[in-house]
């Protein structure tokens, strides 16, 4: 038997669409990376606010002293650890605290099914960390929810100087409905936190069609020859949020390797904006039921 998610999931209780950053979900691993992204998430949210943190074991080792069980193969061990890792995220965030949960599992497939579950509208996660567990963190895991995270995905970095996120936020814009979605997420958060906003076109890569261009930013953006990565990077140096479309800026349309070079080459926080198939406006997603 299949059923229509209900619709009450995709909007406020006014009927209107729910933001990017209406229900955030925060993977964390007790490194100070993770923390960061609980700290940015926390920042940006609108509605709920979920920490999530994975552990696991590895396979028990047969060595020359015979059989043995290394820390990180305890499973007691290991769930204590996370729950140091989360309380210590929870503490860094100063607003109301959030909700936490703790599950058994590979982080990436634990992330992918929470955000399924709860339909959660945002997924953070930190960049370049080392925690202990098995690691939110630039990488593998991080790599894999850019690909398949149904949501849109902050990957956060910690800002140099003001603790205040974001303050500068650039939007690479080429015209496309993808972009046009990053526009506008990237627009909400300038509003909202009276950030400078700086729309971006790439003009080195495939033709743009400005007349379209016009219509998402009209005539206030920056205009730069070089090819979207390179573009993006450049007007992103000093700003501490970089926001992307996940099918626009060409060579994200399979979700591939510029948002992947973006996501990794940054020194800004990264916030690729995908539209969650649970917000569609027709029946077209079901569930198993």
């Amino acid at each position: 038997m299949r059923r229509a998610r209900m619709q009450s999931r995709q909007r406020n209780g006014r009927g209107e669409r729910l933001s990017a950053f209406s229900r955030i979900l925060v993977g964390v691993d007790g490194s100070k990376e993770s923390r960061e992204a609980a700290r940015q998430a926390a920042a940006i949210a609108e509605g709920e606010l979920t920490l999530l943190t994975a552990y696991d074991i590895a396979p028990a080792i047969v060595g020359g002293t015979g059989f043995y069980v290394p820390d990180y193969s305890d499973i007691d061990l290991q769930r204590e650890a996370a729950m140091r890792a989360l309380e210590r995220a929870r503490d860094g965030i100063a607003e109301s605290l959030p909700a936490g949960k703790i599950v058994r599992g590979r982080p990436a497939k634990a992330l992918i099914s929470e955000l399924e579950r709860d339909e959660d509208t945002l997924l953070a996660v930190g960049s370049h960390g080392r925690g202990r567990l098995a690691g939110f963190v630039m990488g593998s895991t991080a790599t894999e929810v850019i690909h398949k995270a149904p949501c849109s995905v902050l990957i956060a970095r910690r800002q140099s100087g003001s603790e205040e996120f974001p303050n500068k936020v650039v939007v690479g814009v080429d015209g496309s409905p993808e972009s046009a979605a990053a526009y506008s997420a990237a627009r909400r958060l300038a509003e909202r936190f009276d950030a400078d906003l700086w729309p971006v076109v790439a003009n080195g890569g495939k033709a743009v069609d400005r007349g379209l261009v016009d219509l998402i930013v009209g005539h206030t953006r920056e205009d730069l020859p070089d090819e979207p990565v390179a573009a993006l990077l450049a007007a992103a140096a000093d700003a501490d949020l970089l926001v992307v479309g996940s099918r626009g800026l060409h060579g994200l349309r399979a979700l591939g390797s510029v948002s992947e070079r973006v996501a990794h080459q940054a020194h800004s926080s990264v916030l690729v904006v995908r539209t969650p198939p649970w917000q569609n406006d027709d029946d077209s997603f079901r569930e198993a039921s």
